[in-house]
């Protein structure tokens, strides 16, 4: 029996649900001679808080000394039973396990010669099939009733049915294809996207076009399928939003959501395509102000039921980013205080090892820098830039650097800024990411410690404000001021006011501005 490490049995049982757990005790209720020992071992396991391998062997063995390779068989044989008893439980749950299990139930009759209940379980998982498009078993029935017809020589069947079963087969073949396609080009979108992360120049959207201008996406009718039409969706919505085109943005994940929901069914089984589907269309309603179809939106995250580990985990983290973002968009920082507190309550209930607390580090940033807690926005924003530089956090690179800058000058830290904008000269440099915004920030910056006077002070942020302007329609500039409202931080050095009460006077215009 292979050999199991405690702590990788440890994680495996704390990553289990609690629906799980109660399947896995009924699963090995009556088993023999081990089950007290090993039953041990899960509950020691489950209850403990933090891994301690002497606690756990002293708890299942009673205080007495532990015979040769006892313990290490114990955890192989329980790992292996957890992994039967949740290949039982999947097998209630995913229509995948239940065609499978219908289809070898399908061979176990044919090897008995009982030819009619293998057709009656193949008419049971055909309609299962066709219904959540599992295409692949598709063709497995198609092959069994051929196959059927063969042994049983019945040459009727074949002659009525075979130019049925063909087209079937062709139209399912061509179906499965069909998906393939599309989810090559949204891979093909998704991987550009996330390995240039918020590179702005014109080379990549150039090569997106590409893939996005090609005959499969001059029609949702070409997408043959429910799945294949997410894909088809899901792409273009990437694609607009990676060309700044807010308002295809907004619409193709609109047109998304309603086709996802238009066929419930499929949420029983795979959630996560309609997580991302609503966290994109939460990010397309914030970019057009459209405030109250976020609040939607974030609602209909809250209610859903993860389906897996890695679900809940989505649910998370989409919910707390996207509510972390309508607050500090908004100007409503005091309210994102209390969610990222509330979120690092519940981050408590997740496995560390799983848990990405680092992908909140930079919002955590933005949030306390809204409450002009500047020690601990630089904390923050510290630990994010401490981090492995991943390809998902390359994007704010730049942007971190500038706030931190933004974070120095609040605390008046002049001879380490100097150093400072140095520093990030040289990195965005390096990093073909020193466009106007960040040059003309960093050119003011340090005129404005050369200044003595209030007055040549507040002119220095004056020219800035009108140099922001200059430059605010330039695709660069736009994905820049995305994550991070510089415009707001100057208008506070000339009116003397907070980041938080410029950002809010900045929304409330734009509210009035649309009602008027």
């Amino acid at each position: 029996m292979a050999k199991v490490p405690s702590d990788k049995l440890y994680r495996f049982i704390h990553a289990l649900t609690p629906a799980e757990k109660r399947y896995f005790r009924l699963f090995v209720r009556g088993k023999a001679e081990r089950s007290s020992k090993y039953l041990r071992l899960f509950d020691a396991m489950d209850a403990q808080q933090k891994f301690d391998e002497e606690a756990l062997k002293f708890l299942v063995y009673e205080g007495t000394p532990v015979e040769g390779k006892k313990y290490s068989e114990l955890k192989a044989y329980l790992y292996d039973t957890l992994l039967k008893s949740l290949q039982a439980f999947d097998e209630q749950q995913a229509v995948e396990y239940r065609l499978n299990n219908l289809l070898e139930g399908v061979s176990v009759l044919f090897k008995r010669g009982l030819y009619d209940d293998c057709r009656d379980l193949l008419h049971k998982a055909v309609k299962t099939a066709v219904q959540y498009e599992c295409f692949t078993h598709q063709l497995e029935i198609i092959r069994w009733e051929k196959q059927l017809a063969y042994t049983q020589m019945d040459v009727d069947f074949l002659h009525r049915q075979l130019e049925k079963l063909e087209f079937e087969e062709n139209r399912t073949l061509e179906k499965l294809q069909n998906l393939s396609v599309y989810r090559q080009a949204f891979f093909q979108v998704y991987t550009t996207i996330k390995r240039e992360a918020q590179y702005r120049g014109d080379d990549r959207l150039a090569r997106l076009q590409t893939l996005v201008n090609r005959e499969v996406f001059s029609d949702p009718d070409k997408a043959l399928s429910h799945k294949a039409r997410v894909l088809y969706y899901r792409t273009l919505n990437l694609y607009h939003y990676t060309a700044l085109d807010y308002e295809q943005f907004y619409l193709s994940g609109q047109n998304l959501i309603k086709l996802i929901e238009s066929q419930p069914h499929f949420l029983k089984e795979n959630i996560s395509d309609y997580i991302a589907a609503l966290s994109n269309l939460i990010l397309s309603c914030g970019l057009l102000q459209r405030y109250d179809e976020v609040r939607i939106c974030l609602d209909k995250l809250q209610m859903l039921k993860p389906i897996t580990e890695d679900d809940r985990r989505k649910i998370h983290r989409q919910y707390y980013t996207n509510s972390f973002a309508l607050n500090t968009f908004t100007g409503n920082f005091q309210e994102a205080r209390r969610e990222m507190e509330r979120c690092q309550d519940e981050a408590l209930h997740f496995n560390p090892h799983d848990y990405e607390t680092a992908s909140f580090f930079f919002q955590y940033a933005c949030i306390c820098f809204g409450c002009d807690d500047f020690d601990k926005a630089l904390d923050y924003l510290n630990q994010w830039l401490g981090q492995p530089r991943t390809v998902e956090r390359e994007d704010l690179q730049s942007v971190a650097r500038m706030l931190s800058l933004l974070i120095h000058f609040e605390m008046g830290n002049w001879i380490l800024l100097e150093s400072l904008m140095r520093s990030a000269t040289r990195f965005l440099q390096k990093k073909n990411r020193l466009f106007d915004l960040e040059r003309r920030l960093i050119h003011y910056l340090s005129d404005y410690m050369r200044q003595s006077a209030a007055r040549e002070k507040r002119a220095i942020f004056e020219k800035m404000r009108v140099a922001l302007q200059e430059v605010s329609q330039t695709p660069e500039t736009r994905a820049l001021l995305q994550t991070f409202d510089f415009g707001a931080w100057i208008d506070t050095k000339i009116q003397g006011s907070t980041f938080a009460i410029e950002v809010r006077r900045k929304w409330q215009r734009t509210i009035t501005s649309d009602r008027g």
